[in-house]
């Protein structure tokens, strides 16, 4: 859901109002940092791009529209928008398409990449002609495997730009067109070439040395790290998902005295809905009839149910543990406590640490270091050389290793995953800068019932009156609390089947809240 929201003024500052803009097209730290500069370049607009979440948080002055903002990213070379409001109807997919074929590309890539780096690198592999059979494996790989990579460099190298996708496709390119001229036009193509692997620096020539190897090695390499990157991104963000999904999907509504079953997300401020014992409340609202209580361990932490009557507050996604309640929402869609729970932890996954923010300034700046270092890399082995096979060898080593996507995501990632686990664990992390502080902790106090316990109740201790049968107590008291969600109606049940015996069935079973479950009395 898009939130826009406005900041209010002080000291005679102007009003700023906030959006959430999704971002596409990036494929590494830079991007996300050129975003962040040409956004920030507007007057009176603070943004901050993270590369992990997809994601722009911009505040903006009065005068500017959120479609300015959208037209300088697009001018940037990416795209823009704002987020599109969930649809409770239309069930998740399973599996992200733009995952689905990440992972298409690199299987296909891998496949026909493995071949022809044995054949470069086993010499006793090598037959007549082999290196023509490289070519046909590794072209596919090169020019459709590594597709994403050379539209992103050329996209970046229109608008004036070079990322870490400049420095792959350069240094594949490099390599593959190199290998297609010592193919045609030297000697690399001739009947009988071999290939030898060595590990030191030899002087040789030019025209016989093919590096198909490294075109499609280093390809389906790196499109694994693009895999394995978006999947960590997928499953980071699915923990905030879990969080949300803990409301209730549809619910009893009232109306005109009869209950009607609507999606939760169509409730509204006023509507009376009906909430039975075992079933999830589905809003923010207060109790208008019945007398229970509810489990509210996901909100508070504490295991024991809270009772609750007429005039009493319950929170959506809390259990009923207890009697039949009548409900008023007073609280729905994005003004719940839970949606508010989620908010904070969807803020602090957008947020940025302190080493972070170190990160991307150094990824802004390092693709075009790179690419000068690998230019004085050749530069300086062919100077001292004269070898230019030695001298491109270097230079494209250069260009290939000089991936800075761990410096730019490891930080975001890490970030995502410990705010998303925490919420499902019941912790609220309100920002990176909480995280960042951790590391100064020296005393930690528990102070929740249910953290370093179970939060079930198990019975201890049967006391009954003189002259009473404990275990016809026990069994009869079982009987009458096994069909109850209380805790300590569950934890008597629960010991009375301890006891190697069932519980007998009870007839005209009955609560009363806060009184008791009278019974006739039957079975054994």
């Amino acid at each position: 859901m898009t939130s826009t929201s406005a900041t209010a003024p002080t000291d005679g500052e102007p009003v700023l109002a906030e959006v959430e803009l999704l971002i596409g097209g990036m494929t590494c730290a830079s991007c996300a940092a050129r975003v962040e500069k040409k956004l920030n370049r507007m007057d009176g607009v603070t943004a901050t791009v993270n590369y992990a979440t997809e994601k722009a948080r911009v505040a903006y002055p009065a005068g500017t529209e959120v479609a300015d903002l959208i037209a300088t990213v697009v001018k940037t070379g990416y795209t823009a928008q704002e987020p599109a409001p969930a649809r409770e109807e239309e069930p998740a997919a399973d599996d992200d398409p733009e995952l689905s074929a990440l992972r298409r590309r690199l299987v296909v890539s891998a496949a026909l990449a493995v071949p022809v780096v044995l054949l470069a690198m086993v010499p006793a592999l090598q037959f007549d002609n082999w290196q023509w059979l490289s070519l046909t494996l590794a072209a596919p790989v090169v020019v459709w495997g590594g597709l994403p990579f050379h539209r992103a460099a050329w996209t970046n190298a229109r608008h004036g730009a070079a990322t870490m996708d400049t420095l792959v496709s350069l240094g594949t390119l490099a390599a593959f067109g190199w290998s297609l001229w010592a193919l045609f036009l030297g000697d690399a193509g001739m009947p009988g070439m071999r290939h030898p692997f060595e590990l030191t620096v030899t002087r040789g020539d030019g025209a016989s040395s093919i590096y198909l190897e490294v075109a499609s090695g280093v390809t389906a390499f790196i499109l694994l790290g693009r895999y394995l990157e978006a999947r960590s991104k997928r499953r980071a963000g699915a923990a905030l998902k879990a969080l949300m999904e803990l409301g209730a999907k549809d619910v009893a509504v009232l109306r005109d005295g009869r209950e009607v079953r609507i999606p939760a997300q169509r409730l509204a401020v006023g509507d009376r809905f009906v909430v039975r014992p075992g079933e999830k409340i589905a809003t923010d609202g207060t109790v208008v009839e019945g007398v229970s209580a509810v489990d509210a361990s996901m909100l508070t932490g504490e295991s024991v149910p809270v009772d609750v009557a007429a005039g009493d507050s319950v929170t959506g996604a809390t259990v009923n543990a207890g009697g039949r309640l009548v409900v008023e929402a007073t609280r729905v869609g994005s003004d719940t406590q839970l949606a508010r729970m989620a908010k904070l932890v969807e803020d602090a996954q957008n947020g940025k640490a302190e080493v972070q923010r170190l990160a991307d300034r150094v990824a802004g700046i390092f693709v075009p270091v790179v690419l000068l270092i690998a230019v004085a890399t050749a530069g300086a082995w062919l100077g001292l050389t004269g070898d230019d096979v030695t001298a491109f060898t270097a230079g494209v080593a250069v260009l290939i290793i000089a991936c800075p996507c761990a410096l730019g995501l490891a930080t975001p990632t890490a970030l995502m995953v410990g705010t998303g686990r925490g919420a499902q664990l019941g912790i609220l992390i309100k920002g990176p800068e909480v995280l960042e502080s951790t590391r100064r902790i020296d005393t930690v106090v528990l102070d929740k019932t249910g953290t370093v316990t179970t939060g079930r109740m198990t019975l201890q201790e049967v006391y009954v009156a003189e002259g009473a049968d404990e275990k016809q107590v026990l069994r009869l008291a079982g009987a009458v609390e096994r069909a109850s969600e209380h805790p300590v109606a569950r934890a008597i049940a629960l010991g009375r089947r301890g006891e190697g015996r069932t519980a007998p069935g009870g007839r005209g079973l009955r609560e009363r809240p806060r009184t008791g479950r009278p019974r006739s009395r039957g079975g054994p």
